[in-house]
């Protein structure tokens, strides 16, 4: 049976004094108490960038030894961190399967409600292990409440399997921070409308995924400057963003970007090489490979 105390005890759960009389105002009233507490999620997550950092370097070092980065979920954490894991494909040119999702329910819970599955605490064990969870890999788990049963049997199983595990939640004292060996706490408070954790709390765990994912690439070279310099260009407009790259980091001519573009074999990254270093193709492959894929370290070793 539910313990309801200790549920109702949770900060995502309580109810929000501001909020109390929303349902007796017009659209536009509405709009802006929902931003004014969107505007307090940032300075929340500001207070977990020390442990954000720490599980970022983590993920790049997992993943330069042949790991991968394994979110776990249910709800709307498993559904957010699911967009975050799919976009790191296109983005850094990342191979598919270096972050992956475990969304209680399976696919079909990305798209409908299935939100019984979260209490599967065996379901969570058994995911890990149908997902060959190792050593090697760090596993974090995302829980509003800090205590979905499908995500805490997931961590235990990673652990028991050596994996580094992380946590995000949004409560003090999260039951899944005692169990993992790097826990990020987002105290987002009570929602807008009461235990409606897609709202501040889900904002959070995007803010929160949006940093580990990007930190961990930029670690790994994935970034020259400011420019997501492993975009695959795979369609017009990462075509356009590509060129546009290019001409960013070199100055070159877009006509010149184009071209070293398709003589790169569509690899922004050995362009850039080739621009600033005047080096053929292979040149350029040789010194990104020499560099461990970092453009700012391969254009310093061709001069």
């Amino acid at each position: 049976m539910p313990k309801f105390e200790e549920i109702e005890a949770l900060e995502t759960e309580q109810s929000n004094p501001r909020t109390l009389e929303i349902d007796t105002l017009n659209s536009f009233e509405i709009a802006k108490i929902m931003n004014n507490e969107d505007k307090m999620v940032a300075l929340a997550v500001e207070k977990a960038v020390f442990p954000i950092s720490q599980l970022a370097e983590k993920i790049s070092d997992a993943i330069k030894n042949g790991g991968r980065c394994v979110y776990v979920g249910a709800g709307t954490s498993g559904r957010v961190a699911m967009i975050d894991a799919v976009e790191t494909v296109p983005t850094f040119n990342l191979p598919f399967g270096t972050f992956i999702t475990i969304l209680a329910g399976g696919p079909e819970a990305m798209i409908r409600s299935l939100e019984n599955v979260e209490d599967d605490r065996e379901g969570g064990e058994k995911e890990i292990l149908k997902n060959n969870v190792s050593s090697k890999d760090v596993v974090i788990g995302i829980s509003a409440s800090g205590r979905t049963p499908f995500v805490m049997g997931a961590i235990e199983k990673a652990k028991q399997l050596g994996a580094l595990t992380g946590s995000i939640s949004n409560v003090h004292n999260a039951k899944l921070s005692s169990m993992v060996d790097i826990p990020i706490e987002v105290i987002t408070g009570p929602e807008v409308v009461t235990g409606s954790t897609r709202l501040k709390a889900g904002t959070a765990q995007k803010m929160v995924l949006n940093m580990l994912s990007t930190i961990s690439m930029i670690k790994l070279g994935k970034v020259y400057k400011n420019l997501m310099v492993d975009v695959t260009p795979i369609n017009e407009k990462l075509i356009i963003r590509a060129i546009n790259i290019i001409v960013s980091a070199t100055g070159v001519s877009r006509s010149k970007a184009e071209e070293l573009l398709k003589m790169s074999g569509m690899r922004p990254k050995v362009a850039i090489i080739m621009a600033l270093t005047n080096s053929s193709v292979k040149e350029a492959e040789e010194l990104l490979e020499q560099s461990g894929g970092s453009v700012r370290m391969a254009i310093s070793k061709g001069g």
